[in-house]
C-alpha cells in the first residue's frame, strides 16, 4: 500500500467486497468515471505515469484485479478470462458506474472489451491498449517477448515456480523497447508484491488457461459502446492478428503507438493519455 501512496497524494486506496474477496483500488480525481485494469502480472500502480495526466479531467478508478497486487487471491478460483471479466462486472456493479469508460491493456484491454460487451447500458466508450487475446503455446503472446521463453518454467513446476527477480525483470523487458522505461521502484514492488502467499499459484493459472484469453473474441461481436483500438509498433501481437480484431469490432477508431512495446503505458505514457483525451473529450 506504502507504494501506491509514494507517488500519488491525492486520491485513496480502498478496498470493495465481491463475491471471490476484496479488490483494491484507487479513487481519484473527479469528473465521468474513468475504470483502468491493468496488464498480467502487474497491478494498479502500472498505471502510475499514466494517472497523473488524467486526473485533472476524469474520476479515475484503477484497481488491482483478483491475485493481483493486493488484492485477494482466491484460492479455488480457475483465474481465467469469464473470472476476471465476473469480478470487474462486480466491481462495476457495486460502485454502480454510469456513463463510464473503460480503459485496459494486455488482459486488462481484453477484459475492457469483454466487460463492455456484458455491461451496454453502463459504458461510454472502450480503449483497449494492445489487447492479449492471440498466443500459439502455453501462456499465450507473452511468450513471444525476448524472454517469454522463461515463462515456460511454470508449463513444468506449475505454482512450485520459483520467480527470482532477475528472472521476472528479463520477462517484463520483453514488453518494452526500451528496457529503462520499467521504473526500479515498480519493478521492485511487482517483486514484493509476487512473494505473497498464494501469489505464484494464481500467476500459474493464468497461464495454464491462456486460450481463454483467445476465446474472448468471441464477444467482441456483441460490443454496442464506441470502442477505439490501440496496438503499439512492437507488441507481441502479429499484423495479421491485429486485422482479424478489427473485423470483429466494426465502426472501431484505430491508432499505432510508434516505438513502443506490450507495456505502451510505461513506455509511451502521454501518448496512452492523449489518444484517451482526443478521442473522449
Amino acid at each position: 500500500m506504502a507504494y501506491t501512496n509514494s507517488w500519488q497524494t491525492n486520491g485513496t486506496v480502498k478496498f470493495l467486497s465481491i463475491a471471490s474477496g476484496e479488490i483494491r483500488y484507487l479513487d481519484i480525481g473527479q469528473g465521468q468515471p474513468l475504470l483502468l485494469i491493468h496488464t498480467l502480472r502487474t497491478q494498479l500502480d502500472y498505471f502510475q505515469k499514466v494517472i497523473p495526466l488524467l486526473a485533472d479531467e476524469y474520476r479515475i478508478l484503477a484497481i488491482d484485479l483478483p491475485g493481483h497486487g493486493y488484492s485477494s487471491i482466491p484460492t479455488e478460483a480457475p483465474f481465467d478470462e469469464p473470472f476476471f471479466r465476473k469480478s470487474v462486472i462486480e466491481f462495476i456493479e457495486q460502485m454502480n458506474l454510469r456513463n463510464l469508460i473503460l480503459v485496459g491493456e494486455s488482459i486488462g484491454g481484453v477484459l475492457a472489451l469483454t466487460v463492455g460487451a456484458s455491461l451496454p447500458d453502463r459504458i461510454n466508450h472502450i480503449f483497449a491498449f494492445n489487447p492479449y487475446d492471440y498466443g500459439d503455446k502455453f501462456g499465450g503472446g507473452i511468450r513471444r517477448g525476448r524472454y517469454g521463453f522463461i515463462i515456460g518454467l511454470f508449463a513444468l513446476f506449475g505454482r512450485f515456480t520459483y520467480e527470482i527477480a532477475p528472472a521476472l525483470k528479463l520477462v517484463l523487458s520483453g514488453g518494452l523497447v526500451e528496457p529503462t522505461k520499467l521504473p526500479q521502484s515498480l519493478f521492485s514492488e511487482f517483486v514484493r508484491v509476487g512473494n505473497q502467499k498464494g501469489y505464484r499459484q494464481a500467476e500459474y493459472l493464468l497461464y495454464k488457461y491462456w486460450r481463454s484469453w483467445l476465446d474472448a473474441k468471441r464477444l467482441y461481436d456483441e460490443v454496442k459502446a464506441p470502442v477505439t483500438l490501440v496496438d503499439s509498433e512492437q507488441d507481441w501481437s502479429y499484423p495479421q492478428e491485429r486485422e482479424d480484431r478489427k473485423k470483429h469490432l466494426s465502426g472501431a477508431k484505430f491508432f499505432v503507438i510508434p516505438a513502443a512495446g506490450h507495456f505502451s503505458a510505461l513506455e509511451a505514457p502521454k501518448r496512452f493519455a492523449e489518444i484517451i483525451n482526443d478521442v473522449s473529450l
